[in-house]
């Protein structure tokens, strides 16, 4: 195949930037980190007990949210081999199998027509074999890993109906999976550095303290020094960039409130924070993010957000105001 179709196949529709966007700060560190193709090679390796030594072998394409990836054969681009899709999340989510399925299927749909196979013909069309591993590195995950299913979401269960899609969840969280970081430095450095930061959150620093804090720790102790040092203010740009907007928003809510208070009407106060409320959600829905980020991001319940998702009108009286809370 020609080498200007080597990356052609990889497909970005328009699920994909409904889908972009709506990651927190460490994924997009863990995104930043593994852009190297040592340090992938080698997160690759301690992954399949594979001992590649050359990273030019590893064809890869980051497409922002994950990392495609394969390794180069003597056949072609990918008849005999697997493709990898390597993805990072920081916040629990149940549906990773059907994105998983999404993306696979833009994938394979991509590089038949690359091919140009013919799926009707009499041969049969050879594809690589897809796997999928999420690293977490968010709570409530108290195993080293875990298998999600597609067709735990069909109404009748898993196991059940003729499509599968399964994804390996491995919990990258400071104390988990030491085998692994053992093999893989680079992502035990991840580990590390992402735990002193929400330590020191939990001592109560903001979030910039807790970062800055975090950095000198890391670059006394020789973690991630390399990256650290000579790119200290890139990373501080990706980490609190998520952190300001939360803090723009929180900033804009309170306002909002203020305002009504100083006009002295309960029912304009209440009007006022539905359509900050409203404008706000609808933001976040068109960047991409899922009811449940907007929830946290708001500080809101979850069904006042969905409601807002089914009333994207202003005229619409039965308000749910007994879910509102009042922002921290």
């Amino acid at each position: 195949m020609a080498k200007r179709n080597v990356k052609k196949w990889f497909r970005r529709g328009n699920w994909w930037r409904r889908l972009r966007n709506n990651r927190k700060y460490r994924d997009v560190l863990f995104r930043y980190l593994f852009r190297d193709k040592q340090d992938l090679l080698e997160l690759y390796n301690a992954l399949n007990g594979s001992t590649y030594q050359n990273p030019e072998e590893l064809e890869v394409v980051t497409m922002e949210d994950v990392i495609f990836m394969k390794m180069k054969n003597d056949l072609s681009f990918m008849i005999g081999n697997t493709i990898n899709l390597y993805e990072h999340q920081s916040t629990w989510n149940p549906n990773m199998p059907l994105r998983g399925l999404l993306y696979f299927a833009q994938q394979f749909e991509g590089l038949l027509a690359s091919r140009d196979d013919d799926i009707y013909g009499t041969n049969r069309v050879k594809l690589p074999t897809p796997v999928y591993i999420v690293f977490y590195n968010g709570g409530g995950m108290r195993t080293d890993n875990l298998m999600l299913y597609l067709s735990d979401s069909f109404s009748t269960g898993r196991g059940s109906g003729c499509l599968e899609c399964t994804c390996e969840v491995l919990n990258i969280n400071r104390g988990y999976n030491q085998a692994l970081m053992e093999k893989c430095h680079r992502l035990w450095e991840y580990s590390e550095f992402s735990s002193e930061i929400e330590e020191n959150i939990k001592k109560g620093m903001r979030r910039e303290e807790a970062v800055h804090t975090a950095i000198d720790i890391c670059i006394e102790k020789g973690i991630l020094k390399d990256i650290l040092i000579k790119q200290k203010a890139e990373v501080l740009h990706m980490i609190l960039t998520e952190y300001d907007e939360k803090k723009h928003f929180r900033t804009l809510y309170r306002e909002g409130m203020e305002r009504g208070r100083e006009e002295g009407r309960e029912e304009g106060r209440e009007e006022g924070r539905e359509e900050l409320l409203r404008e706000l959600v609808k933001k976040k829905l068109d960047r991409g993010k899922s009811i449940p980020e907007i929830a946290e991001d708001l500080e809101e319940e979850i069904p006042v957000i969905q409601w807002f998702v089914d009333n994207p009108v202003s005229d619409i009286p039965d308000y749910p105001k007994d879910y509102l809370s009042d922002p921290h």
